[in-house]
């Protein structure tokens, strides 16, 4: 029997015992607890109802709803415990989803927050394309070499410097756009082609061009030109991005490597086997194809024509394609091609009409514009077009060349298509061997061009199929980057002008179709000057407008501005007839010959 005294000390020893293992478990309990509540099965701290209050009081969400009668708007918000998020939505019965964002449960803090425009275009969103070139000191830098060496600072208000200003003036859309405001900014591309696509007409059917004196001495030029081009290539090179539609070329010029069609062949999603991680939204971009190869997904970027893809062959060949969206430098490679293409294109057109200082001019303005470097930091392929057609008005008297390098541009962007028909009956109407030689020309260029649909065990479904992913396919093209398609928002403030887009869509293609035939001979100015007012007026009614696309019709600018009086001369330049007067007509007065002798005397002429 134990000592009364060593029983109050176990008594005492076991109660101590008790209350520690008590403490100990109260302490796991209120951890478990805490952890339950902290964990996503323990329901959401905020309501639907604050979700949603959360969301509607954010200022971008707030002054896009303004758009709107209050009692259209239907919030919904829905709990993501795997999260902890909210996703709330609001919608309107016309225009669908109009905003979302998503709200942290536990702080209220929101991320993702799209209204607008912004919820189908993350280019809408802020931020823009291209990388380095986007750096407003960098921008201005270009801008500024293309003044300094092209202006004309003795008559500093003339008409010629207003053309130039003109051309720099798309940077006021990138810079909008890189701020995220859409409307302003295709507002602002919208006045810039509206006036030099009239100063073209008016180029065009008067004859008359202003035309700056730069006194920048040639060699200064040819300088700042090899460093402009040493200073794009490390641009493209270190600092620039591939968009989707130069991942394009790559894809399309593998499937040609493989002997198919690249149209329908594209990476999707479709084969329900992902091969790549996640994304933060959840969602995967590597996804293994019907030939069991892992790619990255690009569904809708067989819509080019297939002198795209087949441009990408050579950089294809020279390093490769991993089937990912990475790196990418077959398409580095290509855009830095074409370039230099449209440079040697541009020096060539000089050459031949002006000699040395036109041949270093031309491909100093292209070197110098920011917008044509805006292109190359993006890898679009846009520049193969205006490399073959800037090379087409260098064969322009030759009826073959030229119905050879049209149907090449053609079936790069189908947008060439417009210059068909006037190109055809280059330089005048009155004979029709020519036209005839250049359709023939045209055809077997276009044969060519589309080989694999010959070599395809069912021509006419792949030809259906070309069709539908080309063509078809821009009928139901949505965008908010120009004027016609704001009215799929439904919103206050911005107008519905989609029925005026198809009767301008109309007009234009008839006017295609009478420049072809009126003025009924054309000199080499009138055909630039039309061409680049055919182009700007083809993007003008674009459901889909780009900064990317000002290089289709830049050529033609670039060679009306700076050289237009050469190209109505014959290559001479003449002298002023006044100090201070920089604007040449025809050369009729100047050189006392009607138009019909003057073009019938001129190579061009002769030729065809």
């Amino acid at each position: 029997m134990l000592h009364p005294a060593r029983m109050d000390t176990a008594r005492w020893t076991m109660r101590s015992a008790l209350l520690a293992l008590s403490a100990v478990l109260l302490l796991l309990c209120a951890g478990a607890s805490a952890s339950v509540g902290d964990g996503p099965d323990d329901g959401p701290r905020l309501t639907r109802g604050e979700a949603t209050r959360i969301v509607l009081v954010e200022p971008e969400v707030a002054e896009w709803l303004d758009r709107y009668p209050e009692d259209l708007l239907i919030p919904a918000a829905h709990f993501m415990p795997e999260r902890g998020e909210w996703e709330v939505s609001v919608f309107t019965p016309e225009a669908g989803k109009v905003a979302t964002a998503k709200v942290d449960d536990r702080t209220g803090d929101t991320r993702d927050v799209w209204a607008g425009p912004e919820l189908a275009w993350p280019l809408a969103r802020g931020g823009g394309v291209g990388g380095l070139i986007n750096e407003p000191l960098l921008w201005l830098a270009f801008c500024l070499f293309f003044v300094v060496g092209l202006a004309d600072f003795r008559r500093p208000l003339s008409l010629a410097n207003l053309d130039l200003v003109a051309l720099l003036s798309f940077s006021v859309n990138v810079a909008l756009l890189n701020e995220g405001r859409v409307f302003a900014s295709v507002l602002a591309a919208t006045a810039s082609l509206v006036y030099l696509v009239l100063r073209m007409i008016r180029v065009g059917v008067t004859g008359r061009v202003a035309v700056p004196r730069s006194t920048v001495p040639v060699w200064l030029l040819v300088a700042g030109l090899v460093f402009l081009v040493g200073l794009r290539t490390g641009i493209n090179v270190e600092h620039s991005s591939v968009l989707d539609v130069g991942y394009a070329g790559v894809i399309g010029a593998d499937r040609l490597s493989d002997g198919v069609s690249p149209y329908g062949r594209f990476p999707h999603a479709d084969s329900g086997r992902p091969c790549g991680a996640e994304a933060h939204d959840g969602s995967v971009l590597d996804w293994v194809q019907e030939d069991g190869r892992c790619e990255t997904i690009n569904s809708f970027g067989d819509t080019y024509g297939p002198v795209n893809y087949h441009a990408y062959l050579p950089g294809l060949w020279l390093f490769g394609w991993s089937g990912r969206w990475d790196e990418l430098p077959a398409v580095h490679f290509t855009t830095l091609l074409f370039d230099l293409l449209a440079m040697a294109g541009l020096a060539a057109v000089g050459r031949s009409r002006g000699g040395t200082r036109a041949a270093v001019v031309l491909p100093f303005a292209w070197a110098a514009n920011p917008l044509t470097q805006y292109t190359s930091s993006s890898n679009a392929n846009d520049t193969i077009m205006a490399a073959l057609l800037i090379w087409a008005f260098w064969a322009v008297s030759s009826p073959p060349g030229r119905g050879c390098l049209v149907a090449l541009a053609c079936w790069t962007k189908l947008a060439a298509l417009i210059l068909a028909p006037m190109w055809a009956t280059y330089p005048g109407t009155r004979r029709l061997r020519s036209p005839l030689v250049y359709a023939t020309s045209f055809a077997l260029t276009t044969v060519l061009c589309f080989w694999f649909l010959l070599v395809a065990d069912d021509p006419l479904r792949e030809l259906r199929v070309f069709l539908d992913r080309t063509f078809i396919i821009q009928f139901d093209r949505s965008s908010p980057f120009s004027l016609w398609d704001w009215g799929q928002y439904a919103a206050a403030g911005l107008p519905d002008l989609s029925a005026v887009q198809h009767v301008l869509q109309g007009v234009l293609v008839l006017a295609a179709l009478v420049v072809a035939v009126r003025p009924r001979r054309k000199s080499p100015l009138q055909l630039a000057a039309f061409s680049a007012a055919l182009l700007m007026s083809f993007q003008l009614l674009l459901t889909h407008w780009s900064a990317l696309y000002t290089v289709w019709f830049m050529p033609f600018l670039l060679v009306v501005v700076l050289t237009g009086d050469l190209l109505q001369s014959g290559g001479t330049r003449p002298d002023d007839t006044e100090e201070g007067d920089t604007t040449v007509r025809s050369g009729d007065a100047a050189r006392g010959q009607t138009p019909d002798s003057r073009y019938a005397a001129a190579p061009t002429s002769r030729r065809d």
